[in-house]
């Protein structure tokens, strides 16, 4: 990273600091998958080349002929490394027939490149864009790395512009190291410390789960995948603030919402956006087959996370609640107090999160069983309060800081003394920095446990 930043801030020349980033961004991909980035390469160049080819031809038969076949490559490529291990244990389930099983490991992003370079072949099709003649733009937009291998998904559009003309700003700069920071510490000192026990209180080592032990477990996993992921969107929106980049959003305090729609609308909002623009909208969203359409896009939502029957489910089980909530649920909960649509909304995201937690169906329906009182385990456990005291501290600051209770209470705090309200932040943000650097320095040193869960995606 040092070196990168001389390296990027000695050129004032955009095309020469894109060239750099470019480089600098294969290199960092090379450094977690080195095999892998002759994928990563080829399957930048094959959107390039379909692109030039789509845009020359377009409005022709030719034009919509590489754009079936380009969009069929890139779908290939995702479904041999992620997904043919799941057909191929699928086909065995089913049929007396034996396989060889392909031993592939998952390229790590590859769910988040492919998306990007589709919607970049999609919006050259439509007209939206226009097919950049240098293949520059296109290795920029797919191998940018701080969206590189965990996203958000950005789309090319969001780009085209800032890749031309990138506004590096001192201030810019200060807001994406500050975005870093926060980022960092969401992932490290709070994701980590939480999944810890999650993997206690759910893991194999959990022994005969209590009931209370593994709602416990499932309420600390929820915190950990919006810290581990909300983390590492923060982190890639303050990295492309340091280069003059501004990447979009992805999540917005989802934790605070009152019906799984609200949910989805507040949670990795680039993937729902990517589902709604390019897939549910096309087969002709709420006007034409829209059931059909809600259960297609959730389908794909489940079945994009993982090759496993219980992220279809979980996929299928939110496109229920979100078509059940449009029907008549919503218009219920419109009606009851607030705090019912919260504790509604809560308890159908913990539910949800047991399918995503566990790959293994029967180990799903097991933690289903315990929470429910109907495995015969204990009602709670010693081990369990113990866990519980141990990391209370922990737990409130977690539930709390998955709200804006904080951005909350410093507006409101100062909202009759802007230049107050700017003097505290102007000094206190670099000291609550360092503070998070040094934190996570010394838990990163002194931890083996340090996973991006949406790696695997």
């Amino acid at each position: 990273m040092p070196i990168l930043l001389i390296a990027y801030f000695a050129f004032r020349n955009t095309s020469y600091r894109n060239w750099i980033l470019i480089l600098f961004s294969f290199a960092f991909y090379a450094w977690g998958e080195p095999v892998w980035i002759i994928l990563l390469i080829l399957a930048s160049i094959i959107g390039y080349l379909f692109a030039l080819g789509i845009e020359k031809y377009r409005g022709t038969w030719l034009a919509k002929a590489q754009f079936i076949v380009a969009i069929a490559i890139n779908i290939g490529i995702l479904g041999f490394f992620k997904y043919s291990g799941f057909l191929v244990d699928t086909i065995h389930s089913l049929l007396p027939i034996q396989l060889p099983h392909p031993e592939v490991t998952l390229p790590i992003g590859i769910s988040f490149f492919t998306f990007e370079i589709i919607c970049y072949l999609t919006d050259v099709y439509k007209g939206r864009i226009a097919a950049p003649r240098s293949p520059k733009k296109l290795l920029l937009y797919v191998s940018f790395f701080p969206h590189l291998v965990a996203g958000p998904i950005i789309r090319y559009t969001d780009i085209e512009h800032q890749i031309e003309n990138p506004t590096v700003t001192m201030s810019g700069f200060s807001e994406g190291i500050t975005r870093f920071m926060i980022g960092l510490g969401k992932k490290v000192i709070i994701a980590n410390l939480l999944g810890e026990s999650v993997g206690n209180l759910l893991g194999p080592s959990a022994g005969t789960p209590s009931m209370m032990g593994t709602w416990f477990g499932v309420v600390l996993f929820a915190l950990q995948i919006y810290f581990d992921f909300s983390g590492y969107s923060d982190m890639a929106i303050g990295l492309g603030k340091m280069f003059g980049f501004n990447l979009r959003e992805n999540f917005n305090y989802p934790y605070i919402s009152k019906s799984a729609g609200e949910f989805w609308r507040r949670w990795n909002m680039s993937l729902g956006g990517f589902f709604r623009d390019y897939v549910y909208i096309p087969l002709g969203g709420n006007q034409r087959f829209y059931l059909r359409n809600l259960f297609v896009v959730w389908f794909l939502t489940g079945f994009w996370h993982g090759a496993s029957w219980n992220f279809i489910i979980w996929g299928l089980y939110f496109g229920l609640l979100i078509y059940l909530e449009r029907l008549f649920l919503g218009k219920w909960l419109d009606k009851l107090p607030t705090f019912v649509a919260y504790l509604y909304s809560t308890l159908a995201m913990l539910i949800g999160w047991v399918w995503f937690y566990f790959t293994d169906l029967s180990a799903a329906i097991s933690a289903f069983k315990s929470m429910f009182h109907l495995s015969g385990g204990a009602f709670i456990t010693t081990e369990v309060e113990l866990y519980f005291k141990e990391n209370l501290l922990l737990f409130i600051i977690a539930i709390i800081a998955s709200t804006p209770l904080f951005k909350w209470s410093f507006n409101r705090i100062f909202a009759s003394n802007e230049k107050l309200k700017q003097n505290i932040a102007t000094f206190a943000v670099p000291i609550i920095n360092l503070i998070i650097l040094i934190v996570a320095t010394i838990l990163l040193i002194g931890s083996t446990y340090n996973p991006f869960l949406y790696y695997r995606f």
